[in-house]
């Protein structure tokens, strides 16, 4: 073996040398103290273990979809059309458009109109409730055109048709307004559940087997 190879062998041999065997500064440093290891062992004879760490376990994030509803304000409530302080402040306050008339309204109105326009408010709104009244009685036809129409119940009819009326006048639109009222119920009539009248300058002879049940101007009511 040359020198060069010995040379290498010997540096290797010196490196793991080294290694494998520190030294005594080493060894002390590495090993326990033996007086140490013996007050810790008297020190924790009989002591309590210390509770070991909690060990915080992340959980994994859930996401819930909801639909959010929030409440809505209340909706203010429609102005009631019978606070009115009379009858003819109600009337005012009905929208009086013909045009919005069904057939069965317009025979309403007809008959207020051609019947009572000259009697005063109330006696126009009871003539209205006794054709109402009628449309829900068994004995007369179910509808209030059916009820103008029968025959020989109303003087002004020409058979079963309903003369011309003035659309433009005051009257018809008073007429449209409390056929309005009686049909939706909004104002009490006098009449109450009449299904017969009469003029005052008449006596018929089935009004002595009816009980009467108001007399509002030139009209006597009864059922």
């Amino acid at each position: 073996m040359g020198r060069k190879t010995f040379s290498f062998v010997a540096l290797a041999a010196l490196a793991a040398a080294t290694v494998t065997f520190p030294g005594v500064d080493s060894v002390a440093a590495l090993a326990p103290d033996a007086d140490a290891s013996a007050n810790d062992q008297l020190t924790l004879t009989g002591a309590v273990d210390p509770a070991p760490p909690t060990e915080l376990v992340p959980q994994p994030t859930v996401f819930i979809s909801e639909e959010v509803v929030q409440p809505l304000p209340a909706a203010p409530e429609a102005p009631v059309l019978t606070e009115a302080g009379s009858l003819g402040e109600l009337i005012a306050m009905v929208d009086a458009d013909a045009a919005l008339l069904s057939e069965d309204m317009r025979c309403l109105a007809g008959a207020v109109y051609f019947e009572a326009r000259g009697e005063p408010l109330a006696g126009q709104l009871a003539v209205a409730q006794v054709i109402i009244n009628r449309a829900g009685d068994a004995r007369f036809p179910a509808s209030y055109c059916g009820v103008v129409r029968q025959r020989g119940q109303f003087s002004f009819m020409r058979g079963s048709r309903m003369p011309q009326v003035r659309t433009g006048s005051p009257a018809w639109g008073r007429a449209v307004a409390i056929a309005q009222i009686a049909h939706q119920g909004m104002w009490e009539s006098e009449a109450g559940d009449a299904v017969f009248f009469h003029a005052n300058y008449v006596r018929p002879g089935w009004s002595q087997r009816k009980t009467k049940l108001a007399q509002i101007n030139t009209h006597i009511f009864y059922r």
